[in-house]
């Protein structure tokens, strides 16, 4: 199971929310780059990265730390917010990025995501950010009445590379993950499914590997507390 350190940006530095509330935010780091550059000398294998304020405005808005660290880090990383359109995609992939991470567009325009999907194999995943089951959009901030399972098996057929799987009310709440709701997804689909939201203590990545059916879990909070040693981590989830 791969664990994605992940670095979520608001006006350019490094936070994390509580629950998806831009109000809600604490900056772990000014320099997102170093952010990256320090979770890579500890042996991560791929970077989480998302643009909140992109979500939100539904365009890139955090483009520049997002390209330090794509120039000052060797591993690779995934995109997610504000990634609309096939031009969107293009151009970061084209700028280093092995993955883009679509979301609110799967609900909006599926489509879209099934040609993105073909023109790009393997670098297209899917966000799915749910509360209560139902899909959440647009930074979480719509709520649709849309089930989690019904939305991914629709691109059972599609090519996506993965499904980020977030459980908004325990995201950055340091609660743990919804490991039920994130096995039950898994077993579904075929599709590869990364647990996110409350993934904060060994235990818990420990629960989701056991499964053995859940492909990655993304964790932040919990790394920059410190509830979660990244090395010792990285090693656990290779034995």
């Amino acid at each position: 199971m791969i664990l994605y350190p992940a670095i979520d940006l608001k006006d350019g530095q490094a936070v994390r929310l509580v629950h998806g509330d831009m109000a809600q935010s604490t900056v772990f780091n000014d320099d997102p780059a170093a952010q990256a550059r320090a979770f890579v000398e500890a042996g991560c294998e791929w970077l989480h990265l998302v643009d909140l304020n992109g979500a939100f405005a539904g365009e890139p808005v955090n483009a520049a730390p997002v390209e330090a660290i794509l120039k000052s880090c060797k591993v690779p990383a995934q995109l997610g917010g504000g990634i609309r359109d096939i031009a969107t995609i293009e151009r970061w992939l084209d700028k280093g990025l092995a993955r883009v991470i679509l979301g609110t567009i799967a609900v909006e325009n599926p489509d879209l995501v099934r040609e993105a999907a073909r023109l790009f194999p393997n670098q297209v995943a899917m966000g799915i950010d749910a509360r209560n089951g139902r899909v959440a959009t647009k930074g979480w901030a719509e709520e649709t009445d849309v089930m989690v399972t019904d939305l991914a098996k629709s691109f059972e057929d599609a090519g996506v590379a993965a499904i980020i799987y977030t459980d908004i009310l325990r995201d950055g709440a340091m609660g743990g993950p919804n490991i039920e709701a994130t096995e039950a997804l898994a077993r579904a689909v075929s599709i590869p499914v990364i647990a996110s939201g409350g993934v904060s203590s060994m235990e818990d990545l420990t629960q989701l590997k056991a499964t053995g059916v859940i492909s990655g879990a993304i964790s932040g909070r919990a790394l920059y507390d410190g509830a979660i040693d990244l090395q010792a981590a990285l090693s656990t989830l290779k034995g």
